[in-house]
């Protein structure tokens, strides 16, 4: 049976998107089976992955709205072992389609739950809202990883972003845990970074994961190639940061 995660943060530009893609894909070199789902409208994680929207027969939208089966909405990317349900536009009305549904929490779990047990983990890219998506990616996992950007404003909002967690664990998901917290764009000259990142480890403790996420253009770039890091550069900071924090989430 497969680990679930949702990588969360209601905060726009922490680095959800290059979080999933990279650590999916690094965790896929490793060996492991991977399935990505992508239940953000906007659909970056889909196109970073290399896999053109137009071109998906079936999508995450059509699993969660019309009772598609999972398995046909599941696309191979360009990396062995590591597969996709994908995004798209159609999916933002998801949200208001679900409203009036009974267990509509549970959706995306039931969703999940006719493929589980085909992979070692399952990753869910939230959008940067706390709606109806979001909560059936709560619902729907084990855990949650956090990134959290090392700029000024970094704490702010995570006190609603835990509240929300807890909410979860007590109405729904009794379950759910955070797996950890990642630091990304980190800038080693910068005072500010290493202050950001103490600030964090005080509230998290040895949630944070050790391995720190660098300010990499290459890591910016390589999404528009539709590539992870790992193919677009392997030997650029991000990629060889990814692969030590890929070691480190499954050591944990």
């Amino acid at each position: 049976m497969s680990k679930s995660v949702a990588i969360f943060n209601q905060k726009g530009g922490v680095g959800k998107t290059t979080t999933n893609i990279n650590l999916s894909a690094c965790l896929a070199k490793l060996n492991k089976k991977v399935l990505v789902v992508d239940i953000d409208p906007q659909g970056n994680t889909t196109s970073g992955l290399g896999v053109d929207k137009n071109e998906v027969e079936y999508s995450l939208y059509d699993c969660l709205i019309d009772g598609v089966d999972t398995k046909k909405a599941i696309i191979q990317t360009y990396i062995d072992k590591l597969d996709i349900v994908t995004s798209d536009v159609e999916l933002a009305g998801a949200e208001v389609e679900l409203a009036n549904r009974k267990n509509r929490e549970l959706t995306l779990k039931k969703v999940l739950n006719q493929v589980k047990n085909d992979y070692d983990y399952i990753f869910i890219d939230c959008p940067p809202s706390l709606g109806m998506l979001t909560i059936n990616a709560l619902a729907a996992v084990d855990s949650v990883i956090i990134p959290i950007q090392c700029e000024y404003y970094a704490l702010v909002g995570v006190s609603q972003l835990i509240d929300t967690i807890k909410l979860m664990k007590k109405s729904i998901n009794k379950d759910i845990i955070i797996e950890g917290v990642i630091m990304n764009m980190y800038d080693s000259r910068t005072i500010l970074s290493k202050q950001v990142v103490e600030q964090v480890k005080n509230y998290f403790k040895e949630e944070v994961y050790n391995t720190l996420i660098p300010r990499n253009v290459r890591l910016a770039e390589s999404p528009s190639f539709g590539l992870a890091i790992t193919d677009f550069d392997a030997k650029s900071k991000g990629a060889i940061a990814y692969t030590e924090l890929a070691k480190e989430f499954m050591n944990r």
